[in-house]
């Protein structure tokens, strides 16, 4: 064999290596979505209960608080809310609107009242309904501060966000905001009927299983590929060279050799 024959194997072997990492990732992503999962049907069938129980004095919604059902009472504080721009339901865009509900200890938390859809091509909704004024109860479903990598969506620029993000939100606001934010499942008064309600979680395994499997067929497809072609190319080297038929001798050559 060749060197260029032996890095190209060493190629494929690196290749199916590869191919088998990515693979135990997607089974490794598997285990977390169960895991995730078995949290959020645990939070769904939980009962109502005030925020300050639910998150104690942190004040920070983390994964194992996800869809948890939590009650607050305050006063929506209008002159702060915030439109969230380019979201979607069911592949339906829109605006959410998110609205600071401050509680009677001072503290607030930032309450998205609902979706809606977007008309036409507008940038902003044509009418956003009126904040109910005086004492509200809400309950809803918590959720941790939304995060986008490396943008700014979460931090408010003229009164519109991309992300719903409590300490960012904070900044601008100027309030004492728990971390993280609550979907509303009903208001007392009741919610504008024009808002739409939000969709429930996704309980399900998603594609990583099949993913997983489909990357370790890649290994094997690559391993097996160099083992037909090594052996092909031992078989090649082993076969023995043609044997090159005899010339016969001319009369004239010996004649002249016997001169």
């Amino acid at each position: 064999m060749n060197v260029r024959w032996i890095a190209a194997a060493l190629a494929v072997l690196v290749l199916a290596f590869v191919c088998v990492q990515l693979g135990r990732w997607q089974f490794h992503r598997l285990e977390e979505r169960k895991a995730r999962n078995e949290v959020t049907r645990t939070n769904l069938a939980a009962a109502p209960a005030p925020i300050d129980q639910i998150l104690g004095p942190p004040g920070v919604v983390g994964d194992q608080h996800a869809w948890r059902t939590a009650v607050v009472t305050g006063r929506f504080d209008a002159t702060k809310q915030i439109v969230l721009k380019y979201r979607n339901i069911d592949d339906r865009p829109g605006f959410e609107i998110v609205t600071p509900l401050v509680l009677a200890d001072g503290k607030a938390v930032l309450i998205d009242r609902g979706f809606l859809p977007r008309q036409s091509s507008e940038l902003m909704p044509l009418k956003i309904p009126a904040v109910p004024t005086g004492e509200v109860t809400v309950t809803g479903r918590l959720q941790r501060s939304e995060r986008g990598g490396h943008t700014n969506g979460g931090v408010p620029d003229g009164g519109t966000a991309r992300l719903i993000n409590g300490p960012d939100f904070a900044k601008v606001l100027g309030l004492n905001l728990y971390d993280g934010y609550m979907m509303v499942t009903k208001e007392e008064p009741a919610n504008d009927p024009a808002f739409l309600g939000f969709p429930g979680p996704e309980i399900d395994d998603g594609p990583h299983f099949f993913y997983g499997l489909q990357w370790w067929f890649f290994a094997l497809l690559a391993v097996g590929g160099l083992v037909y072609f090594s052996r092909q190319e031992v078989r090649g080297a082993k076969k023995p060279a043609p044997e090159q038929p005899e010339v016969a001798e001319r009369p004239e050559a010996r004649a002249a050799a016997k001169d």
